[in-house]
């Protein structure tokens, strides 16, 4: 089994692309800094990795991700080797991201919707407000009225 559940900010701001073929897709790129658990002295307090995610979940990271945003994914390792010009092997590693969503509030980050948006299923249950994502509005996203919380199927 190859799975991988990380927790970081990203390093950057992703860089995304779109396939050339009949039906373009959203590759983005982007490295997130895990904090690690236990710090020793004279050792880094994070690691860093990069991630590639495809289609929708590309498309969500070009959106709504920026440098400094908290985000929790679960994806697999792949290896990411190569041949660099001096003819030496250069070993590394790479997450494709199959799951990503926000790991903060907008508050708390200043960089996601409160409840959080999430490139799976829609939307997070992780807070009693959820905030949908309309088009057009000023930050990406808007409240729910109070009151309605017994009328949505996430509750």
């Amino acid at each position: 089994m190859n799975k991988a559940i990380l927790m970081g900010r990203l390093t950057r701001d992703p860089e995304v692309r779109y396939s050339q073929n009949g039906n373009s897709m959203a590759i983005a790129r982007f490295s997130i800094a895990v904090d690690r658990r236990f710090k020793r002295e004279g050792e880094p307090d994070a690691d860093f990795f990069n991630c590639t995610a495809f289609g929708k979940q590309g498309e969500f990271v070009e959106r709504y991700l920026r440098k400094g945003t908290k985000v929790a994914l679960s994806g697999r390792i792949q290896n990411d080797n190569y041949t660099n010009r001096e003819g030496q092997m250069v070993y590394s590693v790479r997450i494709m991201v199959d799951e990503i969503e926000f790991a903060e509030s907008k508050n708390a980050g200043g960089a996601s919707g409160e409840g959080g948006y999430t490139s799976g299923t829609g939307y997070s249950s992780n807070n009693s407000k959820p905030a949908p994502a309309p088009s057009g509005a000023g930050d990406g996203f808007m409240n729910i009225p109070d009151g309605i919380d017994e009328e949505l199927p996430f509750n």
